[in-house]
């Protein structure tokens, strides 16, 4: 009876969820990508090897770039290679267990036709900036992620003219990954297979200790994957060990990317991705602090005149989706989390919050400490109990701007990944998340303006882009809207409307003023504690396989029930 109900299920879910079909991107430009994997040690480190990395012997990322108008190669899959490796790998991700793989009997065929709208190894778009380089964003992935995970944001940047890096992380964060040997390390025939280690989100001190081993080995990746942009701009020769992308699409790189001025680089990343940003851009910025510099076990230390640490400067652009805040508090980390982000730095060319765009789901803005440890991080001073407004008056006297915070009603902690597209039903039924492509179109949006308001050139939001609400003010129809081009706004102003006049629907500003204080008095313990003691609640969001566990067992007894 069990065998029975779960094939018709699964036929009605195959029929319900056709093979998903990404939207085509919104900017004017064609998007190209190419993957890449260079041995490390062709690449030179600003740190020792951390623990348990010596057996990584390469970096891999995927490149998304504007292509040329002419571009007609071939979409690439979805699934990276090898196909049915990492198809075994998302059953046990998502926590389809026997009986949900048998009634989602469709998930192969769902996600192995599912293709990018990208062009494998096109021609790269000449630069249409004035200084004829494109900016340059490198974007961490969260947990259960890879290369291709983002693949709708990273593309939908790339077509409005943002090159992409997206690393594939090989601390045990990744979906799976695979390893390839360098040629001059003939250790082992084929690739290692790095498998995606569970981590508890019962917090521990052994949890804190295990996520922190996993940042060391991701701000290292980071600061090689910077290593080899700037080889690449170079023409720096690299053993590319991908041999699916061709030479000439590495070589037309030459001259081409913007990430050798000072704080060109834009860094970006989603949950796990945007709290390994944090303490990449911390760690670095913040080198020569005494108290960083007197870390116990620190995540990471640049060496001093390393290129890294001449390119995060107080100016550097940041970009936190969902940022997971349980990995920066632990208490060895403690320096880091006491200092604020490179933005808000006492100096006089400091942007302030004007250079930092987060964006939450719904789920995490309900998950009310998690908000307040949040608000602390993205103020000017995270010891500050509460977030006041003299915060942003530095000493010197400079005030700054509060960050462009602000949340997706009605969306999950996967909605602002490729999962939403790909598995809505899923995402609907256990998330209560509606319409992901709204979520990453909000998302787009606000992208694009955090980008354009900090000088970094960006093509129009598209008409379509807007759907959701372009008006500036609900009340005054005649109050500007930006300025217009013939299919679409060059200055959206609306996504970053604070007046409380919700301008853009599904779309909600954060007042990040007033919060910090999570009822500390009440409970008699700080915000930090009670996001320890939330965290295991809230970990089905970021582990999936948690919830669905649940549901597996509920469709277990309701069979029992009907035999």
């Amino acid at each position: 009876m069990e065998s029975t109900t779960a094939s018709k299920l699964g036929s009605y879910l195959s029929r319900l969820s056709p093979v998903p079909a990404f939207p085509q991107y919104t900017g004017p430009y064609k998007v190209g990508t190419i993957d890449i994997e260079i041995p490390v040690s062709e690449l030179e480190s600003p740190v020792p090897v951390p623990e348990g990395a010596n057996d990584i012997d390469t970096v891999q990322f995927r490149m998304f770039y504007p292509a040329d108008p002419t571009s007609t190669e071939k979409r690439i899959s979805w699934l990276p290679n090898p196909q049915r490796q990492h198809l075994s790998a998302y059953t046990k991700f998502l926590g389809i267990g026997p009986m949900l793989a048998e009634f989602l009997s469709f998930l192969p065929r769902h996600l192995h036709y599912t293709s990018i709208p990208v062009h494998k190894n096109a021609k790269l778009h000449e630069a249409t900036t004035e200084d004829k380089r494109w900016p340059t964003m490198i974007f961490s992935h969260g947990l259960g992620g890879g290369r291709n995970s983002y693949s709708y944001i990273a593309g939908s940047l790339a077509s409005h003219g943002i090159v992409v890096l997206c690393p594939e992380h090989r601390d045990g964060s990744a979906v799976a990954t695979f390893v390839r040997t360098p040629e001059d390390r003939a250790r082992m025939a084929g690739r290692q297979f790095i498998p995606y280690n569970k981590i508890s989100h019962d917090v521990t001190p052994e949890v804190y200790v295990a996520r922190e081993a996993q940042l060391r080995i991701r701000c290292w990746e980071m600061a090689l994957i910077h290593q080899a942009l700037l080889a690449l701009d170079r023409g720096t020769p690299l053993n590319n060990l991908n041999r699916s992308t061709s030479l000439a699409s590495i070589d037309q790189l030459v001259g081409q990317l913007k990430v050798h001025e000072p704080g060109s680089i834009i860094f970006a990343g989603h949950s796990f991705g945007a709290a390994t940003t944090t303490q990449f851009l911390k760690s670095t910025y913040y080198a020569n602090r005494p108290e960083v510099a007197a870390m116990e076990n620190p995540l990471f230390a640049p060496a001093e005149g390393s290129d890294i640490r001449e390119q995060i400067t107080e100016r550097t652009v940041t970009l936190l989706l969902d940022m997971w805040c349980m990995p920066l508090m632990a208490p060895n980390s403690a320096p880091l989390f006491n200092l604020a982000l490179p933005a808000y730095a006492d100096v006089s060319t400091a942007p302030g919050g004007k250079a930092i765009l987060a964006v939450e789901s719904e789920s995490f803005f309900k998950w009310k400490e998690h908000l307040h440890v949040k608000a602390q991080l993205l103020s000017p001073d995270p010891t500050a109990k509460v977030v006041t407004p003299d915060l942003y008056e530095r000493p010197s006297g400079i005030k700054l701007s509060e960050p462009n915070f602000f949340y997706v009603m009605n969306s999950a902690h996967l909605s602002q990944s490729d999962f939403g597209v790909l598995f809505p039903w899923l995402t609907k039924k256990i998330f209560s998340a509606e319409q992901p492509e709204r979520a990453l179109r909000l998302n787009l949006r606000a992208q694009l303006q955090i980008l354009r308001v900090n000088g970094v050139p960006v093509a129009r939001t598209h008409d379509s882009d807007l759907v959701d609400g372009n008006q500036f003010d609900k009340l005054d129809a005649k109050k500007s809207r930006g300025d217009q081009c013939k299919d679409g706004i060059m200055d959206d102003q609306a996504i970053f409307d604070r007046s409380g006049s919700n301008p853009v629907e599904y779309w909600r500003w954060i007042d990040i003023v007033g919060l910090g204080d999570s009822d500390e008095k009440k409970t008699g313990k700080t915000a930090v504690e009670q996001v320890e003691e939330g965290e295991q609640e809230m970990g089905s969001s970021l582990d999936p396989s948690e919830d669905m566990t649940v549901v597996a067992a509920s469709h277990r007894a309701t069979s029992a029930v009907a035999a």
